[in-house]
């Protein structure tokens, strides 16, 4: 059956004390929002349509690329009345599947199970099981263990809220049934306002079985309300991602300081140390070592490479076999070859490193090729930046750069050439021979210090 995924997200979401609407909220380096649609992406369905109201504008300035349809619920009346909103654009031999904006670790595999379970005469919501349900509506079933209602927090009475099946809000249900239930709804009810959850009722008195499909787990139906439960979910999040990379062979230093903000491909034999912090597509080769308090943030890295502590690497390839840091920056568009090394405090952007090469110590390579075996000295800088614009610096293979050289682009140091320390080059090096550049060394004699004079 066709399927339509309408995601409720027009809340306000006042407790987040923010200028940030609520489903904007960061959780591992993407809003809310974001987790939410890519779990719906995954079943693949015919539409999703994003139901909008507070900080729309944001909401859809944030999310302007993506495959959804907007619909605007410009006053708040509960959740019955926001799914009205987009019930104009679903087509009545759809599926439609309810998901909420705010609770971001929804996975595809439970929304999965629940679609099965409904269809042409069946409503599914998921229900989860809770030791306080205290704040969520309860599912209530006769005696037979069928479902018969859902009724809320404020509307139940002492016997109901003792009821521990909790209902999430989320539900699938035949778009043509629910699109007449959704118009016999009423807001007689303690909050003014009309409940989604009352077409259970409504499917009932129709003849329609209802399923309530208990989640398997409880994080992942939670929603966020305020920091608190954003952080709570933030670190479910990092100890989910960290068990996924364990149980697939990746060691980790400690479990609970690792921060997985993307995808990652990885090799066999992994390390990663405290405190890392992957973000974005990163690819790791076997026995790759990554040290402590490191970011990756699209990234590959090679077979046997070592990334010591402390570096940044961003949009960046390393080969096999290199050592990076520690206290490096890989600023984006590198691309180091196999072996190389690149030292303490050298950043490189927008650089290539060949095979074999080094710029072991305080160094700073930018819009620059630099061939194999090619020895960078400490304090080396490309002068790229004139200001305007930008230049290019190649260093060819086998060239040596002694240390403290500026080298201002656009020049080109030959094969095999080598540069004498503390020099300046604005100009092309041959290869194979010794270029320097030095002003005159000069000692004055009788010069003296200047004193401060006595107060």
């Amino acid at each position: 059956m066709p399927l339509s995924v309408v995601v409720l997200a027009a809340g306000q979401g006042k407790r987040m004390k923010s200028d940030l609407p609520k489903v904007l909220q960061p959780l591992a380096g993407r809003p809310l929002l974001g987790h939410v649609l890519a779990a719906a992406a995954e079943l693949a369905p015919d539409a999703v349509h994003v139901v909008y109201g507070h900080g729309g504008e944001q909401v859809r300035a944030a999310f302007a690329g993506a495959l959804v349809q907007w619909a605007l619920q410009a006053e708040q009346h509960g959740t019955g009345h926001a799914v009205m909103q987009a019930m104009p654009a679903i087509p009545d031999d759809h599926t439609v599947l309810v998901l909420y904006g705010d609770v971001p670790l929804i996975r595809a595999a439970t929304l999965r199970a629940l679609l099965e379970r409904a269809g042409g005469d069946a409503l599914a919501l998921l229900s989860v099981m809770l030791d306080d349900p205290a704040g969520y509506g309860r599912v209530l079933r006769d005696n037979a263990g069928n479902v018969y209602r859902i009724v809320e927090q404020k509307d139940a009475t002492r016997r109901e809220q003792a009821v521990r099946e909790a209902n999430t809000g989320i539900l699938a249900a035949p778009a043509g049934a629910l699109r007449r239930w959704l118009a016999a709804l009423r807001n007689d009810n303690a909050q003014g306002e009309y409940y989604l959850t009352d077409v259970v009722t409504m499917a009932v008195k129709d003849g329609l079985r209802v399923e309530a499909v208990v989640s398997p787990t409880v994080a992942e139906v939670l929603g966020v309300n305020d920091k608190l439960q954003l952080a709570q979910l933030e670190a479910e999040h990092r100890r989910l991602r960290a068990t996924e990379l364990m149980l697939a062979g990746v060691t980790l230093a400690d479990p609970a300081r690792i921060d997985v903000r993307g995808s990652v491909e990885h090799g066999r034999d992994v390390y990663l140390d405290a405190n890392v912090l992957l973000e974005g597509a990163v690819r790791l080769g076997h026995r790759v070592r990554i040290g402590p308090n490191v970011v990756l943030r699209d990234c590959e890295v090679g077979d046997d490479t070592v990334i010591h502590p402390n570096c940044v690497l961003e949009k960046s390839a390393v080969g096999r076999g290199c050592s990076v840091g520690p206290f490096a920056r890989l600023r984006p568009g590198n691309r180091v070859a196999d072996g190389a090394h690149i030292g303490n405090f050298v950043e490189l952007k927008n650089t290539e490193l060949g095979a074999g090469s080094k710029a072991n110590h305080l160094s700073y390579l930018g819009d620059s090729v630099i061939g194999s075996k090619v020895n960078v000295g400490a304090g080396t800088i490309t002068c790229n930046y004139d200001g305007a614009n930008k230049y290019r610096t190649t260093i060819e293979d086998g060239a040596f750069i002694g240390s403290g050289t500026m080298l201002v682009a656009p020049v080109t140091v030959g094969q095999e050439a080598t540069i004498g320390a503390g020099s300046t080059i604005t100009k092309d090096a041959p290869a194979g021979k010794l270029t320097l550049e030095r002003s005159k060394q000069l000692t004055i004699d009788g010069w003296k210090r200047p004193v401060k004079a006595p107060k």
